[in-house]
């Protein structure tokens, strides 16, 4: 029996500064807190955008 998928990381800076490693697929994106799960609306909110400068460059 084989894989049936890989996970790609990327590096990502934390909010004090340290490096953690998320799958590829939530570089931009990313999950919200408790406080951020609503919309003003009262929509449930599935996403928030990354900040640009969190997503590390490189390796």
């Amino acid at each position: 029996m084989g894989k049936t998928g890989i996970t790609k990381w990327g590096r990502v800076k934390g909010r004090k500064g340290n490096i953690i490693m998320v799958p590829e697929a939530e570089l931009s994106h990313k999950r919200p807190g408790p406080m951020q799960r609503y919309t003003s609306a009262g929509a449930k909110r599935k996403k928030i955008a990354r900040s640009p400068k969190a997503i590390v460059k490189g390796s």
